[in-house]
């Protein structure tokens, strides 16, 4: 798995990042979100937009990220009723850390971010429920591509990624 952070999020992490030009569908996006004083992860998966919040998170939760991000993404898709591997094999032990490769993406998550603070305003980032929160963040609205018409949720991107396997 690769994990495409951005800068504020490696240099939390202190990670060197590795130099991978190759981009695909399979990566997941991770940004650093400070909500209400607190650190908060969102990731994104490139191919289906299904995004996961991991909120009130401390560095130390982070070490390693492989065993951080995997947990928190399989968590998400089993509440969503979808097996653990349907956006690809997951293995802690095999996460490689890269920057970030795709504006679009990082547009789609700061539009994510705007989100969640509205969402969070009821509750607050200690007492949301993260269930709730990240089924929200599936089922907003999003193009499925620039050449494509219509808009699709990121859930129902999943669902069709699990049952081909991948797009």
């Amino acid at each position: 798995m690769i994990l495409r952070c951005t800068g504020t999020l490696l240099a939390l992490l202190g990670a060197k990042p590795e130099r991978l030009t190759l981009v695909s569908a399979d990566d997941w996006y991770a940004n650093l979100l400070w909500i209400e004083r607190r650190k908060c992860i969102l990731m994104t998966h490139a191919g289906t937009l299904f995004s996961v919040f991991a909120p009130d998170v401390r560095k130390s939760d982070l070490a390693p990220i492989g065993g951080f991000a995997v947990s928190a993404i399989q968590r998400a898709l089993v509440d969503e009723g979808l097996p653990r591997e349907a956006l690809g094999h997951l293995d802690p032990a095999n996460v490689r850390v890269a920057p970030t490769a795709s504006r679009s993406i990082l547009a789609f998550m700061n539009e994510m971010a705007r989100a969640l603070t509205y969402v969070l305003a009821e509750t607050g980032v200690r007492d949301c429920d993260v269930t709730k929160v990240n089924r929200f963040l599936q089922r907003e609205l999003h193009r499925t591509g620039a050449n494509e018409t219509g808009y699709e949720q990121p859930i129902d991107a999943a669902r069709r990624w699990a049952e081909a396997g991948s797009l």
